[in-house]
């Protein structure tokens, strides 16, 4: 059965998924838990062989890393489902109830998007995170991992579908892509999917964008910036930095590069550079920082690049304006902070800076939609359409309009017969 076969059917059972209980969708989610629970030694082992092969194939210690599946990650995804149970029902909502005449009521209600194809990177967590958002706001899902998690990605999707099904889920409400051939082939099922949400480097997202009429979500780079103030607390900036850089160096929102005001750079990069030394992480500074530090010189091309590794590019800049237009112009608009104890500083930064997450004196690692309380994500976007920053519940739903009459026919208003009284009831 070709690709758009296979997405015809899935297509098909999105209206039952689209109309399932909250009810029905938590106890998919509780057969999940339970599923990857009783499963976790056959997905441990599947995971082995693909930390294994990555090694063989001389794949970089950042990406092997997010491959690992371990009983901690076991754990945190676990842990994120359940917040999802947990969560308000993001399906039939009434946002609107507004009466137009007397005998017509209109409402406006959330329903699923339907069918959302996930192109996502090689971390098997994502494809647990993916399948239960999907689940829980009642859409349909498309799932292509990673090439290097093959094996993790193939045991935990039968687990997760295996479980949604003996709970009462639609039979193909999930369906699964391994070969990268395929992608091009969903590219073209845009009369079954309703969005595409695809996850990795630049050109990869460019090239999914230039070659599908299917709407597309999400984020390529994420080059986020931090910017230390003058008026910056110094003993704050430090460990926010460290984090930002090193909790995680192969996120999509660690710190690639690093803003400072020039009235403080001469206290402040030194005590910098000795805690990042300490932490294995490389400098590469403007020739000011470089005098100051004797760390390796930046050149333009950092301000573009996306390490996804433990390495940090910085620069001094004379003004909060000028530490704006650098991100707003280098940036990736994903997430940036401002470290300054002035709060109209911070305002005004964050009012300026055209990123999806702007934050104050705390690491750019809190753009996350389980630290966000979504549960999870499926994805960070930079859009400004329909969704932005890390993409929760909320942005898996749309709405509809359902407009309840006695009788009545547009003709009676045009001629004058009738008339609109617009009244809100919610």
């Amino acid at each position: 059965m070709s690709i758009k076969e296979q997405a015809e059917l899935v297509k098909l059972a999105s209206p039952i998924m689209a109309g399932s209980s909250e009810e029905q969708r938590n106890k998919a989610l509780m057969a999940i838990v339970k599923a990857l629970e009783e499963h976790k030694n056959e997905i441990f082992a599947a995971n082995k062989e693909d930390l294994e092969q990555a090694v063989k194939d001389g794949v970089a210690a950042p990406i092997i890393k997010r491959l690992k599946f371990d009983e901690t990650k076991l754990k945190d995804v676990i842990a994120g489902i359940n917040d999802l149970i947990g969560l308000k029902d993001p399906l039939f909502q009434k946002q609107m109830k507004r009466q137009l005449d007397e005998g017509m009521i209109l409402v406006r209600e959330t329903c699923p998007i339907g069918v959302i194809g996930v192109i996502f990177e090689a971390r098997p967590d994502a494809l647990i995170q993916i399948s239960s958002l999907c689940i829980k706001s009642g859409n349909c899902v498309i799932l292509k991992g990673g090439s290097e998690t093959i094996n993790s990605n193939r045991v935990l999707f039968q687990i997760i579908y295996d479980a949604v099904r003996k709970s009462g889920m639609p039979e193909n409400c999930m369906l699964q892509l391994e070969a990268r051939s395929e992608i091009s082939e969903l590219l073209t099922c845009n009369a079954y999917v309703d969005l595409l949400i695809p996850r990795g480097s630049n050109s990869f997202v460019q090239y999914i964008m230039d070659n599908t009429k299917i709407p597309v979500m999400g984020h390529a780079d994420g080059i986020c910036h931090i910017y230390v103030d003058k008026e910056a607390d110094l003993d704050k900036a430090v460990p926010i930095i460290i984090d930002a850089k090193t909790q995680y160096a192969s996120a999509c929102n660690a710190v690639e590069t690093l803003l400072i005001h020039q009235e403080v750079l001469d206290t402040f990069i030194p005590k910098l550079y000795s805690a990042l030394k300490e932490n294995n992480v490389t400098l590469r500074g403007s020739e000011q920082i470089v005098h100051l530090t004797g760390c390796s010189e930046s050149s333009e091309k950092d301000n573009y690049t996306e390490y996804l590794d433990l390495i940090l590019s910085a620069k001094e800049v004379n003004s909060v304006d000028e530490a704006i237009e650098h991100i707003n112009y280098f940036g990736s608009h994903h997430t940036d902070c401002i470290i300054t104890e002035n709060d109209d500083t911070a305002e005004y930064f964050m009012k300026y800076v055209d990123s999806a997450g702007v934050y104050q004196n705390c690491s750019t690692r809190f753009a996350d939609g389980y630290r966000y309380g979504f549960g999870a994500e499926v994805g960070i976007s930079t859009s400004k359409i329909h969704a932005r920053g890390p993409v929760g519940l909320e942005g898996l739903v749309s709405y509809k309009y359902k407009l309840y009459g006695s009788g009545n026919i547009v003709d009676d208003y045009a001629k004058g017969k009738r008339q609109f009284h617009f009244k809100d009831l919610i």
